[in-house]
């Protein structure tokens, strides 16, 4: 019986532990991902023009160093702030690349990447629900979710930069009228999901989408020379303060572990 309760326990102990790779979703995950978005858009934008690395080697460097941060992230056994969220920033500017390399070296409309990226999320969100039965992001809990996770969130930030780019740009509603517009859709799926009990999972993808076109609306307005709708801060003194700010939130998150994901039950899963 001893031996049993011991078994158990272990592997209780390993699936909470699996379980907190990903963080709980509370206020500041939404902070720290708006902050996260924003540096995509400056820091891809610092590193091709004001580095002159160009789209294309920006886009190497970016995605060795993003592969390089996924590697001790899948190894982890457990949530690490860290690594985390540097995973996110990496991603973020990775997606932004992605997008800006189509629409800025292929000559790809931004109407046309929006609706493609779109289809490549909605493949990865069936691909992952026909596999595990579930986009829940408190059930990844194996290798195979995890990588359905980074793919889906890849294309999520993708989508957000063709999104926002398309609606700021190409339709001239300028990047403070559209960071309040994705701003008030994220608001929209809030109030469905509170008080109308929207499905909690497809809130949270429909707000994750919407939080990258917002977090490049409020960079691109306050990097962007105030003769093109921006405050002039730059992309070095954009990026500056909100990596500065992502990094005492995440050492703060590190010492109080209040964005530990919680272990939950199978039928959650």
């Amino acid at each position: 019986m001893t031996t049993n309760t011991e078994e158990l326990g272990a592997t209780a102990s390993r699936s909470q532990q699996l379980l907190s790779k990903v963080p709980e979703v509370t206020i500041y995950f939404w902070i720290i991902k708006i902050l996260c978005t924003t540096v995509g858009e400056t820091a891809a934008d610092f590193l091709n023009t004001n580095l002159n690395m160009g789209l294309t080697n920006t886009s190497y460097v970016m995605t060795v160093l993003l592969l390089i941060t996924l590697f001790f992230q899948f190894k982890a056994t457990k949530y690490v702030p860290g690594i985390y969220w540097l995973a996110v920033v990496l991603i973020s500017v990775v997606g932004t690349l992605v997008s800006d390399n189509l629409t800025d070296n292929f000559g790809v409309a931004l109407t046309t990447t929006t609706i493609v990226f779109a289809i490549l999320l909605a493949i990865s969100f069936g691909a992952w629900y026909a596999s595990e039965k579930t986009l829940s992001i408190h059930s990844i809990r194996t290798p195979r979710r995890e990588a359905f996770y980074w793919l889906a969130i890849l294309f999520t930030f993708a989508l957000g930069t063709s999104a926002g780019d398309l609606t700021a740009e190409r339709l001239n509603v300028g990047y403070w009228p559209s960071a309040l517009l994705f701003g008030a859709l994220i608001a929209v799926v809030t109030v469905a999901h509170v008080k109308f009990k929207l499905n909690a999972v497809l809130a949270f993808w429909i707000a994750y989408v919407l939080t990258r076109p917002l977090g490049a609306s409020i960079g691109d307005y306050l990097s962007q020379p105030t003769g093109d709708g921006g405050l002039g801060l730059g992309t070095v003194g954009t990026s500056a303060i909100f990596l500065v700010t992502i990094l005492a939130l995440v050492v703060y998150l590190t010492v109080t572990r209040k964005d530990l994901t919680v272990l939950r039950t199978a039928e959650e899963a």
